[in-house]
């Protein structure tokens, strides 16, 4: 769930990306770092931007609990499949839909361009990664206050790609959190799955005692293939997750 509250990306200032073409794309709250194999038509992908938010912002128009509900709400049959993906992935992390919406706009854009011929895409919105790669790419994990873990990575193989790598904090950045985690990132196939279970996870991490109940939850959930929950010092890990400093 975000708020109003805008958050500079700083992080980004951190991304090499050698050998790709790199994009920066605002539209609205909307704010996407985006590397590609090759040069990104602009335009084609605000196109698809616009087209997203429009199916989500007029369904809100009609149902206002899409953008308030903090519980998952069922939608109507003739939804746009963006707006069931996210009521899906909502429903399946017991949190309210725009808890998936950053996963679910990167998850359709990296298809789309994929569709379009790229070989190489990595879509970053606000945390929130959709990555396809033919190459091992390392992914940073930005835990705040946590200055331990500064340095610590994930190492994501090609063969693993497309995955998405979806992180949710109690003490960092703009979204809202019921927690005190300084950050958890899940893995997933499905974007937006992961981007909802970040935020469950993150929700129920009030004390370090809460990391396992959290961890559990996460691998409860079929389609999460790995998950990493970090506060203060203490971290706990599951899944197919491979560390690198």
């Amino acid at each position: 769930m975000k708020t109003n509250r805008y958050q500079k990306r700083f992080y980004r200032n951190w991304v090499k990306g050698e050998g790709l073409c790199s994009t920066h794309i605002v539209v609205q709250e909307t704010d996407l770092q985006i590397f590609t194999d090759r040069s990104l038509d602009k335009d084609f992908l605000k196109e698809k931007v616009h087209l997203y938010r429009r199916q989500i912002e007029d369904y809100i128009s009609k149902d206002r609990r899409f953008l308030t509900s903090l519980k998952p709400i069922e939608v109507e049959l003739n939804t746009p499949l963006i707006v069931k993906e996210m009521s899906q992935a909502a429903k399946t992390a017991s949190v309210g839909p725009m808890a998936a919406v950053a996963g679910a706009i990167a998850k359709f854009l990296g298809r789309d361009l994929l569709r379009k011929g790229y070989k190489d895409v990595i879509i970053e919105n606000g945390g929130d990664i959709f990555l396809k790669s033919n190459k091992m790419r390392i992914i940073g994990i930005y835990a705040g206050r946590s200055k331990l873990w500064n340095r610590l990575c994930l190492k994501i193989k090609p063969k693993d790609t497309p995955i998405g790598i979806c992180t949710s904090s109690g003490t960092v950045g703009h979204s809202l959190s019921f927690g005190c985690a300084d950050s958890v990132v899940v893995l997933s196939k499905n974007v937006s799955l992961a981007d909802a279970v970040a935020t469950a996870c993150a929700n129920r991490v009030k004390s370090p005692t809460d990391l396992q109940e959290a961890l559990n939850f996460a691998r409860s959930i079929r389609g999460v293939l790995g998950v990493v929950i970090i506060m203060k010092k203490n971290l706990i890990s599951w899944g197919k997750v491979k560390f690198v400093t």
